[in-house]
């Protein structure tokens, strides 16, 4: 497939609007404010956010679709890199072309809109693996100096970063239609969320998993009050939690398959302090060597296989986890950072490997605007 210059595809005075919205301040949200604002999803309050959307999205696409065209090493005209900018540049295109929000129907189509807008975007994040994988095919990572790798993530973490963003401002503004929401519910927001009950659910799939994978997992033991509840995310939470059990449950039963021992089980605690939730996640499954520690929360190292390369047509088709090709422990700690958590992995070789999951009880830290 040739590389498509943007000129060839998209016309002049798109690409001229690109870079003027690109320019302009992006408006950051805290998880407070989307919590307090959508407590009264009135027909005032839905047009107020599908104004604010009409205007901050563009900025938002408009950023990255300019920095997937200049990335080092040739990675802009990777196919499956060319077709992520086209997603980002289709998507600037349909939300510039909606007319002025002025009343209840305009709010519902433009709803309509950023929704498909959505789904358009299921499959960046594989679609970018792609695109870097394609990029290690075509050179050697040894030939690519340390500071271009360098670039290199930091793009892919500012780009995933303003993806968790742009999906949870169009998730939150879709779900506040739902006319019979969950209980305690304010879109994506759980006001009472417990992350004792998102943690059992979260190691339950983590260990259905392991149990396909390799026909037995080790138990999971998880300490803390299941009746303590504070605002957050639960899909967030638990792609997290999910993540760092699975990590361990994999260690674990690796290290005793063929071992007479009775494997350890995984230990997840949660603390409930002041400002911070914390939620350790430890396993006996023999640790990281120190050598490797920085390399956990890279995207150019990853062995894990990429399922669209075995599913190139995957489309838009919402069919990709994160285990399928190694960028779970970046990513989640992406999500940690998006609301002012973070995620930090220490590890013993030769015993286990604690990770941290620390999020932010306050719910008023900005999203970070990358």
């Amino acid at each position: 497939m040739a590389a498509k210059k943007l000129c060839e595809t998209f016309s002049k005075s798109l690409i001229d609007e690109v870079q003027k919205w690109g320019c302009m301040k992006q408006t950051g949200v805290s998880l407070r404010y989307m919590m307090e604002f959508g407590l009264k999803p009135t027909p005032r309050n839905l047009l107020i956010s599908a104004q604010f959307l009409h205007k901050e999205l563009p900025i938002r696409i408009a950023r990255r679709a300019i920095e997937l065209e200049n990335l080092p090493y040739g990675l802009s005209v990777k196919p499956a890199v060319l077709k992520v900018r086209d997603w980002y540049l289709d998507s600037f295109r349909d939300l510039r072309a909606f007319p002025e929000i002025k009343n209840p129907d305009d709010e519902k189509e433009f709803t309509q809109m950023i929704k498909a807008i959505k789904v358009r975007h299921n499959n960046v994040v594989p679609m970018m693996a792609l695109g870097v994988q394609q990029l290690k095919k075509s050179i050697a990572l040894d030939s690519i100096g340390y500071q271009d790798l360098h670039e290199i993530h930091q793009f892919l973490d500012r780009f995933y970063m303003s993806r968790i963003g742009i999906r949870m401002l169009i998730g939150q503004h879709v779900e506040l239609h739902n006319p019979n929401p969950p209980p305690d519910c304010v879109g994506y927001i759980h006001t009472k969320m417990s992350p004792v009950k998102v943690a059992e659910s979260a190691s339950e799939d983590a260990r259905a998993i392991c149990l396909r994978e390799y026909g037995s997992a080790p138990n999971i033991k998880i300490y803390g009050d299941p009746s303590f509840t504070f605002p957050y995310v639960p899909t967030h939470l638990q792609l997290m939690v999910f993540e760092l059990v699975k990590n361990s449950l994999r260690a674990v039963q690796e290290r005793f398959m063929d071992s007479d021992k009775v494997a350890p089980p995984v230990k997840i605690i949660v603390a409930d302090g002041i400002e911070d939730v914390t939620i350790k996640v430890s396993d006996e499954g023999g640790g990281i060597p120190r050598s490797g520690l920085p390399r956990i929360f890279t995207y150019l190292y990853t062995t894990a296989k990429n399922p669209l390369d075995e599913h190139p047509d995957l489309g838009t088709a919402d069919l990709v986890t994160m285990a399928g090709y190694g960028y779970g422990l970046p990513i989640s700690r992406l999500y940690a950072r998006y609301f002012g958590g973070d995620l930090q992995v220490i590890s013993m070789e030769g015993y286990g490997t604690d990770a941290y999951l620390h999020l932010s009880r306050l719910g008023d830290s900005q999203e970070p605007l990358p």
